[in-house]
């Protein structure tokens, strides 16, 4: 199988723009055949969608199968939008049962049903019973192809076992250990297996202390299990703690992929399945929702500076610092609330540490505005003479960036709680909210302080 190096993926891109054009498929496919589905997935993404419909077709169901599996949702859809029922059954029976329940859960309900009868019985239910679990779980993200057995078989029967599954499983990395309830007990490694002797039983060889997770727990939080304690596999219980699937390391990057894709997406107030739409009338109706808030926001900043009116006539000086006080806000909102947002999806702050935290910000953010605030005095002082204006715009500047920084990081632990993702508080709706606080805040302590710098 080859690998595309990236100096060589866009002269293969082009190569296959060629050939789409000129209907060549023979030398499509003699150039995608030996590819990794990867490689191939990454190929399809930058092509259109016209090319993407052209040249799926053409790969073995196989191949095209594992392809599927590599891509993003919304080109998934695109592509299996003209493939036949029958094709994409023959597409789902060659997945593991986790990709396969992640298509099927994309399709329409008719065509879904339609798929779920043609494929055999056995994956068909495998399918069924992971479609019952929300999407984003642990028992949504796990696969029913794992090897495990009772603690009163022997390595040998273990062994015979492994065999049993070598077509479905192409890496087993560990053996699960039930009771005839089939309640996990504990695990065994291919290691221990191969260094004991055939007729010892399982239960002399078996390591019960292991990590496992409930189905319902949230795919996010299974990640930081997998990178906090280092793990490969890990089992997945119900609540009566029978063994019922297990999560490897590729779904986990996968994850972890997903959420920060996500995440940034959201940074910007888009969409992630934005990314990979060509209509530029659905991209537009997904950002418009957010540009409008900042849109509305910015119009109150507005009439907040009018109602001020008479102190900028009175003293035009102050408007020139105006941008200052906007941008130190929303800069400080956006840090401090990126921080908070980082360290809730890596586990680092936890929910209940939010006062911790909260503290740490105000005493960070209280620290920052003394700098600033020192800076803004001197240069007011120096450049129109004035260091009592000096004094009560750096003293403004202090407490916009002081309000910034603390509602920057609180507001994020506040979605948490609120079950939100913190990453909705960043972009437009912080930045907005600072502009208007910050100007309201710089507008009424200087129009107050007037007697005392004229």
């Amino acid at each position: 199988m080859k690998f595309i190096s990236e100096n060589d993926f866009a002269e293969i891109l082009s190569s296959i723009r060629e050939l789409i054009e000129k209907k060549n498929q023979g030398a499509l496919l003699n150039l995608l055949i030996d590819l990794h589905p990867a490689d191939i997935a990454d190929l399809l993404t930058d092509l259109k969608k016209d090319e993407r419909k052209y040249l799926f077709p053409l790969l073995p169901a196989e191949k095209a199968s594992a392809v599927l599996t590599e891509l993003d949702p919304p080109i998934v859809d695109q592509i299996l939008e003209d493939v036949s029922e029958q094709r994409l059954s023959t597409l789902v029976d060659k997945m593991d049962s986790d990709d396969a329940a992640d298509i099927i859960s994309e399709l329409p309900d008719e065509v879904a049903q339609s798929v779920l009868e043609q494929i055999p019985d056995e994956i068909s239910e495998d399918v069924k019973e992971l479609l019952l679990y929300e999407e984003d779980t642990a028992g949504g993200i796990m696969a029913l192809e794992f090897v495990s057995v009772k603690n009163k078989s022997t390595v040998n029967q273990t062994i015979k076992a492994i065999r049993r599954v070598r077509k479905k499983m192409k890496t087993v990395h560990t053996i699960w250990v039930t009771n005839d309830d089939e309640k996990l007990l504990g695990s065994v490694s291919l290691t221990d297996l191969v260094l004991a002797k055939g007729k010892t039983l399982i239960s002399k060889i078996i390591n019960k202390d292991i990590k496992y997770v409930y189905t319902d727990m949230d795919q996010e939080e299974v990640a930081i299990f997998f990178r906090k304690y280092d793990l490969v596999t890990l089992p997945v219980v119900n609540s009566s703690h029978q063994l019922v699937g297990q999560i490897t390391i590729d779904d986990i990057i996968d994850v972890v992929e997903e959420e920060a894709s996500e995440d940034i997406s959201l940074f910007a107030g888009a969409s992630d399945e934005e990314l990979q739409e060509d209509s530029f009338l659905k991209i537009s109706w997904v950002r418009l929702p957010w540009l409008m808030v900042a849109f509305v926001g910015q119009l109150i900043a507005a009439f907040i500076i009018q109602q001020f009116e008479g102190t900028l006539v009175q003293i035009i000086a102050l408007t020139f610092f105006m941008p200052v006080i906007m941008a130190m806000g929303g800069n400080s909102g956006i840090q401090s609330s990126i921080i908070v947002i980082r360290g809730l999806a890596t586990g680092e702050i936890s929910v209940e540490s939010t006062w911790r935290r909260f503290f740490r910000e105000f005493r960070v953010s209280l620290f920052i505005g003394l700098i600033f605030g020192v800076i803004m005095l001197l240069v007011v002082g120096l450049w129109l003479g004035n260091y009592m204006m000096g004094l009560i715009i750096g003293f403004a500047l202090n407490l916009v960036i002081l309000q910034a920084t603390l509602f920057g990081g609180l507001i994020p632990f506040l979605l948490k709680r609120a079950d939100i993702d913190p990453a909705l508080a960043s972009g437009p709706f912080i930045t907005t909210f600072n502009d208007i606080l910050g100007l309201l805040i710089y507008l009424v302590l200087i129009t107050a302080s007037i007697p005392y710098y004229l």
